[in-house]
């Protein structure tokens, strides 16, 4: 329970009130933005361009006692707080409602263009092993696969959520007596004040590469890589790769850390990775740091993990996990939907199931692909998004049609925007480079397509490269998300099916 003079004097203080048109002694009980999560008490929170009125009547109707926005609602008859900016507001709404939740957590953030997702499942791998020889509660995490906060689990279909949720998660897991949260910090995150006031233990800079530019997102790369810049200045612990694209300018940035540790294959990084190579299906390399020079296992395909891997090792050496424990957790970590393998029964179909779903992604991807499978068929299956990141089209267009036999273009969250008008333009850049391609407006009858021509005795072996959906079960079309099976039982259902065809 809060009273209202609370809000209104952090606004005041921050510089965000404009007016205020309530009793201050008013009892609030609740704090949402979403109409459907309104209680009796509730301040409701009136924020987003698409916001409509009548998500304020029905607020109204629920229980709500007092809103707050950027601009009056005669129709609603009902206290009110007008601010300057309803995004910086929200998180000292939150900060006040949730009782600043993240001061009795060790919150890991990682930012970057590619590979946060995998690096946050390392780093829970981690800490969950260490927190188990412990005999304390599984440890929590945000990311783009999934949210689990102690109280709640469940699909993610947004990176990092508003502060609103954000705080509620924090809360949730500092009341289960969770330790650690790790979470991914999305540039939207970052330049839309999400993860505003939080304060990170340790905040890991990862790479940086064009991405999300788009209308609707970043105008071009300077805001892109500024917003990711931004973790910085509320980091206690910096930590940046080393063979990250502009080093130099991410390293000057990161004195508004505390502290700062390098990561990387590059001499002189503070944790060192060396001596990288395949064995059979394993990825084994060495690690040289003030504590340790040993070698680590990992058992999830894909070089490029080892990049991943090293920014999980630099968190856990700061958080001064022994050695031990990381080996053994990275042995078997895993991230759904990220580099997922599967075979079938004569080998002469391999699958992957990953996320990549950007430039920098794609092109470790098929590095990694041809090295780990030199002299096979490759068959790349990916779309992109409606209205965002409109650049991978091209780029991905070109890459998949320089590096791959063929291509099938398939749905990847259209949304509002055309399916057909998405992969003609993809394909125009496939097309450039010489590479056949099909269009599908469905992915599974182009998993099943891939897997199946390989039955064909005259074929040679193949690898098919499933990117952008990785174990998602839901798919957005138009303004909502439509339940769909995942890349992965797809394949192992296309899979069997190949498996009793050549029997």
């Amino acid at each position: 329970m809060h009273k209202s003079v609370e809000f209104i004097n952090i606004l005041r203080e921050n510089s965000l009130l404009t007016s205020s048109f309530c009793e201050e002694d008013l009892v609030i009980s609740g704090l949402t933005y979403d109409s459907n999560e309104v209680t009796p008490g509730t301040l409701f929170v009136c924020k987003g361009a698409a916001f409509k009125e009548e998500y304020l009547l029905d607020a109204v109707k629920k229980g709500a006692v007092l809103y707050i926005s950027e601009k009056e609602y005669p129709g609603a008859d009902l206290p009110h707080i007008i601010v300057s900016d309803i995004r910086k507001a929200m998180p000292f709404l939150a900060d006040i409602f949730y009782e600043k939740p993240y001061d009795k957590l060790r919150l890991t953030g990682i930012t970057g263009t590619k590979g946060k997702s995998t690096t946050a499942y390392y780093i829970k791998a981690i800490l969950d092993l260490y927190e188990q020889e412990n005999k304390r509660p599984e440890t929590a995490i945000s990311s783009s696969i999934d949210m689990y906060d102690g109280v709640k689990r469940y699909e993610s279909h947004i990176t990092t959520p508003e502060s609103i949720e954000l705080m509620r998660h924090f809360k949730n897991a500092a009341d289960s007596g969770i330790d650690f949260f790790t979470m991914e910090v999305s540039s939207q995150a970052l330049k839309y004040n999400r993860v505003d006031l939080v304060r990170f233990n340790i905040g890991i800079f990862m790479n940086i590469s064009e991405d999300h530019i788009s209308p609707i997102e970043h105008p071009d790369f300077e805001d892109y890589f500024e917003s990711k810049l931004r973790i910085f200045p509320q980091t206690d612990t910096a930590l940046i790769c080393t063979d990250s694209d502009h080093y130099d300018r991410i390293l000057k940035a990161a004195s508004g850390a505390e502290k700062i540790i390098t990561f990387g294959t590059a001499e002189g990084s503070d944790i060192l990775g060396y001596d990288i190579k395949k064995v059979e299906d394993e990825i084994h390399f060495k690690v040289k740091c003030d504590r340790f020079d040993r070698e680590f296992v990992l058992t999830m395909p894909g070089l490029f993990n080892v990049e991943n891997a090293l920014a999980a090792i630099a968190a856990a050496y700061c958080y001064e996990i022994p050695d031990d424990i990381i080996y053994k957790a990275l042995f078997t970590a895993r991230s759904k939907g990220r580099m997922e393998l599967f075979s079938t029964k004569d080998k002469k179909v391999t699958a992957i199931v990953d996320y990549a779903h950007n430039k920098l992604s794609f092109e470790k991807l098929f590095e990694s692909t041809m090295t780990e499978y030199p002299g096979k068929r490759i068959i790349t299956i990916f779309g992109c998004p409606g209205k965002k990141a409109l650049l991978r089209r091209s780029q991905l267009g070109t890459l998949a049609g320089k590096y791959s036999d063929t291509v099938y273009l398939v749905p990847e969250d259209p949304g509002e925007e055309d399916l057909q008008n998405i992969s003609t333009e993809i394909a125009v850049y496939v097309e450039q480079e010489g590479c056949p391609y099909e269009m599908f407006d469905d992915r599974a009858p182009a998993i099943r397509k891939a897997i199946l021509d390989a039955a064909d005795e005259s074929t040679s072996p193949v690898v098919i490269l499933i990117t952008g959906k990785g174990d998602e079960t839901r798919q957005k079309i138009g303004r909502v998300y439509v339940p769909c099976p995942s890349d992965a039982e797809l394949v192992q259902k296309y899979i069997a099916e190949y498996d009793s065809a050549i029997q």
